[in-house]
């Protein structure tokens, strides 16, 4: 279906319809949705050719990912929110450019597609608490928005977040409630914001219930399966072992599961896991009833998001700072339980 036929069966003109996939501010809201679900009830894709050429715009988002970080591309969180982001651009036409970079060539990256006009926006993902990459694009000129703050940086900057502090502080609290007052952290690189937040939420928790902070059982590293386990293990080993877990993911936890089982530990009788769940298509945390209790935030939605903003920015006739803050929800599942 071309451009003329989806307009006549909507009874709109060209124009509008074109405007409205295209993210244009003048079109209205009921009228973008419209025509939204109008072009993907006939499968409706835009010449993109056409639409550059008309538009002087690439018609291209840019996601730039420097080698050390190349396990983000297999990771099924990021592979979550890349599928919906994706959604939304290609529903105002747009599509992906993945680039993987040498660390030390990440900003002439960056500067290299703006100077050419290569993409006409860019996501920003895995931000550090002070991380250049922010002043360095706002000095380009060129539309971007960070999936995650950097805490230190303080120039203004467009950005989608969780309120991850919050989220870990609930199910710490949640875990004290229980009656637990030695609890594990198992984290993420605490280098990265989202971690370093996720930390100051637990210690927070502790801090509230006069607990005093016990280095020794918290860990920090690559969010995969093997972290979780391999932390797990090792502070099952020590002599005063956690009653209870804090894990930064769904994915470490499963970790944390197998080290338990290894050790003839049932989890939400002997030991309590709560876990940051990111609603993961390809690894749900169970059915009606979730395994893990968790904090749940979804990354789809939060790649939808981040795609939108990153649209009206580009589409918006004068720059536009904006920013979103979510707040994750407490589910409970069947691995926790009152101290024994």
């Amino acid at each position: 279906m071309n451009l003329r036929e989806l307009s006549k069966r909507l009874n709109l003109s060209q124009t509008t319809v074109s405007r409205a996939l295209n993210g244009y501010p003048e079109v209205n809201e009921a009228t973008r949705k419209r025509v939204a679900e109008a072009a993907q009830l006939y499968n409706y894709r835009p010449n993109v050719r056409a639409q550059t050429l008309a538009t002087g715009r690439s018609m291209s988002i840019g996601h730039i990912i420097p080698f050390s970080k190349q396990s983000e591309m297999v990771n099924i969180v990021f592979a979550d929110f890349i599928a919906g982001a994706g959604e939304v651009y290609s529903t105002h036409g747009y599509n992906m450019t993945l680039t993987v970079v040498r660390d030390e060539d990440e900003l002439s990256a960056y500067r290299g597609v703006a100077e050419k006009g290569a993409v006409d926006g860019i996501i920003v993902h895995s931000p550090a608490r002070n991380d250049p990459r922010i002043a360095f694009l706002a000095d380009l000129d060129i539309p971007f928005l960070v999936h995650g703050r950097a805490s230190e940086v303080t120039l203004p900057y467009s950005w989608m977040d969780v309120n991850n502090t919050r989220a870990i502080e609930t199910g710490t609290q949640y875990l004290l409630d229980l009656g637990h007052r030695r609890i594990g952290l198992i984290n993420g690189q605490e280098r990265m914001d989202f971690a370093q937040r996720r930390r100051d939420g637990y210690l927070s928790a502790l801090q509230s219930a006069g607990l005093a902070a016990d280095e020794t059982i918290m860990r920090s590293g690559e969010m995969n399966e093997p972290h979780g386990y391999q932390s797990t293990l090792e502070l099952l080993a020590s002599a005063d072992p956690p009653t209870a877990f804090v894990t930064s993911s769904i994915v470490p936890a499963l970790g944390i599961r197998r080290a338990l089982e290894e050790h003839g530990l049932k989890m939400g009788r002997d030991v309590s896991v709560l876990c940051y769940d990111d609603e993961i298509s390809y690894l749900p945390n169970g059915t009606e009833t979730p395994i893990f209790t968790a904090m749940r935030s979804s990354v789809r939605d939060a790649g939808r998001r981040c795609a939108e903003m990153l649209m009206e920015q580009i589409m918006a006739p004068t720059p536009l700072i904006k920013t979103e803050l979510w707040d994750a929800e407490l589910v409970i599942g069947m691995s926790t339980g009152p101290v024994g």
